[in-house]
């Protein structure tokens, strides 16, 4: 599946997060992994896989799938304002400082998407919540709500946020 268009609401998360995983080039092993791959301008590199990243990659691929921005430069922008604006307080400095350094990035290369993405956010929550999904336990569970109760408890439109459709980074499988 690789439409560009948000996800139906009626799936659960996990189906979401699949779909996500499969049309970006990306697998369920790799949030183990020591180190993740991770690009920028279309140059790879790897960066720590600390226990921190660990659980915030997860829900930040949540956050993809919930929202409907993408994973090109643009919709890394996007998704990064969006969780910028709604609090990093719980990921730490360096977590946070890729999440910030992804929102300056969105400013700088789609500034009124980023806008948007950022006044969509409101003052609402995240996922990235420790005191609601510090375990694997309530990230499985979460996994088997439907997107769109997701969405509605985030505060988040029906059909995701996003304005345009989703871009994929240039190293996706596509």
């Amino acid at each position: 599946m690789n439409t560009g268009t948000p996800y139906p609401a009626d799936w659960t998360v996990r189906q979401a997060r699949d779909a996500y995983l499969e049309e970006n080039g990306f697998d369920l092993a790799s949030y183990e992994d020591p180190w993740t791959k991770a690009s920028v301008l279309g140059i790879p590199f790897w960066v720590p896989n600390t226990a921190r990243h660990r659980w915030a990659i997860r829900l930040h691929d949540l956050h993809h799938c919930v929202t409907g921005f993408g994973t090109d430069l643009t919709g890394e922008g996007e998704v990064s304002a969006w969780e910028a604006r709604r609090g990093l307080r719980s990921l730490g400095l360096y977590v946070g400082a890729i999440v910030a350094f992804g929102t300056l990035m969105g400013f700088a290369l789609a500034p009124r998407r980023a806008l948007r993405a950022w006044r969509a956010a409101g003052t609402g929550r995240s996922l990235f919540d420790p005191a609601r999904y510090p375990s694997d336990a309530e990230y499985e569970a979460l996994l088997d709500r439907r997107l769109g109760d997701v969405r509605r408890e985030l505060g988040v439109p029906e059909h995701g946020s996003a304005t345009a459709p989703r871009g994929f980074h240039s190293l996706a499988a596509r």
